[in-house]
């Protein structure tokens, strides 16, 4: 499919949207960041909810100072069809959602690695829109759904994100989750209407139940 840098690119059916980040989501990201580093000498530790200040070298502990961080940040980006797999149970997951809603990838990641990734999804099945901006996601997500009278959910790991789409979307769901378990013990408690899944398994029966609420409701209120 090819690289969607729009949102009016995109083209929705009669249904519901969800709406995914990508790393930390769909693909793993935390994990394939830290063997990376590890082949470059440093170390990735797990002792707070951020990556600047937790990458350490594995010859004299010194920390990576910011400038060594944002290069070694873009060289993984270069290189991520290398490192970066599915995250459990994403792919066979996402294409079950699919049969009953549209589904796409909203990534905060420099647009030039659009191209890269776009090859990464697509090798492994994960052929649905995508759409990568370091822009705040909430006034995407609403350009994407357009005010239509159907259920949407939006997924990601970071909860600023989670709280913009809050304010440009009130009746979307919100569901945080992530991949790497080392991590996930520092990630601020859900805020406001976030809901927690725990893996794929558990986000999917949250959508369906969500999609399934939101049709009822616009039923009864016809």
């Amino acid at each position: 499919m090819s690289v969607v840098t729009d949102p009016s690119q995109v083209r929705l059916g009669d249904r519901p949207l969800i709406v995914c980040d990508i790393d930390e989501v769909v693909l793993e990201f935390l994990t394939p960041l830290t063997r990376f580093l590890r082949s470059h000498d440093y170390d990735l530790l797990p002792r707070s909810f951020r990556l600047h200040g937790n990458i350490v070298s594995l010859l004299d502990g010194a920390e990576m100072d910011r400038d060594a961080f944002d290069r070694f940040h873009e060289m993984f980006f270069e290189t991520q069809d290398l490192w970066q797999e599915p995250a459990e149970r994403a792919v066979e997951t996402l294409h079950a959602l699919a049969a009953d809603a549209d589904i796409v990838f909203l990534t905060a990641m420099p647009p030039r690695h659009h191209d890269i990734r776009r090859r990464l999804l697509d090798r492994f099945d994960l052929c649905f829109d995508m759409i990568a901006s370091e822009q705040p996601k909430g006034p995407i997500v609403a350009a994407l759904h357009d005010r239509r009278e159907l259920p949407v959910a939006f997924i990601d790991d970071i909860q600023r994100n989670l709280l913009s789409v809050a304010d440009h979307v009130p009746d979307c769901l919100l569901l945080n989750m992530m991949a790497n378990a080392d991590f996930k013990p520092f990630a601020p408690a859900p805020t406001g209407t976030i809901v927690q899944a725990s893996d794929w398994t558990h986000a999917a029966r949250l959508m369906r139940q969500h999609f399934s609420t939101a049709t009822t409701l616009d039923k009864t209120s016809a």
